[in-house]
């Protein structure tokens, strides 16, 4: 992690030789913390094993559907037990729902969270995997970037980052309202410490707007290395009176609130 920070914090000053030698061992450890994660996370998010009918093999036999179905085979035998001839066989399918859902996660990348914005790059990419979500990533500072387009990719979306700055929470809601089509199918997650430097009346405008779209918005607390949320308790409290909830997640537990929500 510490490495990961480093290079999150010079990479765009970093010439592109030393980049690109420090892109392959980045890489490894990318990826090795995205493998951990997802298999922390997806558990909570992918669809379980539904019993729809069907007549192809492949899945498990469906013993009280087959016998429902293959009732007029029933027939009585010499010892007077019922035998039925399962002509046709009834078999488990896996089903999966549609990407139906838009996840647009707005990150605060301002100079005091490095830590939450490398997991919450790894937290896009593996949540970017999951069938049932269409996840975009907005960052930002005092300005906001639609990195949308690598969260694919956790590495080339780490090293699109640009962390330092200033904090506007409100200019990154606003871009996420305009992102809004169908709301009530709509989750809007920020992650950030609060620490708004805009005044505060128009940040709790914007929640106010959001929150009556009817989108489903939830507010994350940063954490640093070891898991501790860092954040203003004072404006969350006043983000909660304005509509939208504040809690210290994990991944893990925002992923549960995730697959709550679109269950």
């Amino acid at each position: 992690m510490e490495l990961l920070r480093t290079v999150l914090r010079h990479a765009g000053g970093l010439p592109e030789a030393r980049l690109a030698a420090l892109r392959p061992l980045v890489r490894r450890l990318v990826d090795e913390l995205t493998r951990q994660l997802a298999t922390r996370l997806r558990p909570a998010l992918t669809g379980t094993m539904l019993a729809r009918p069907t007549h192809r093999p492949g899945g498990r036999l469906d013993l009280a559907r087959t016998l429902r179905a293959n009732l007029a085979t029933a027939r009585r035998t010499a010892d007077g037990t019922v035998q039925v001839i399962p002509e046709r066989p009834v078999f488990r399918s896996r089903a999966r729902r549609s990407a139906d859902w838009r996840l647009i996660l707005v990150t605060d990348v301002s100079g005091s969270m490095e830590a939450s914005t490398i997991w919450s790059a790894l937290t896009a990419s593996v949540l970017a995997g999951v069938p049932t979500l269409s996840t975009h990533f907005l960052a930002f500072s005092t300005e906001v970037v639609d990195l949308t387009g690598h969260v694919h990719d956790p590495l080339s979306l780490l090293l699109e980052v640009s962390v330092g700055g200033g904090t506007h929470i409100a200019a990154g809601m606003r871009h996420a309202r305009s992102m809004v089509t169908v709301p009530t199918r709509t989750l809007v997650v920020v992650i950030s410490d609060f620490e708004e430097g805009a005044p505060l009346g128009g940040l709790l405008a914007e929640v106010r707007a959001l929150v009556a779209t009817g989108a489903h918005v939830l507010g994350c607390a940063s954490l640093d290395d070891a898991g501790r949320p860092r954040y203003s308790t004072g404006v969350a409290g006043q983000l909660v009176a304005a509509g939208m909830p504040v809690a210290a997640l994990s991944p893990l537990e925002l992923a549960r609130w995730i697959g709550e929500k679109t269950a």
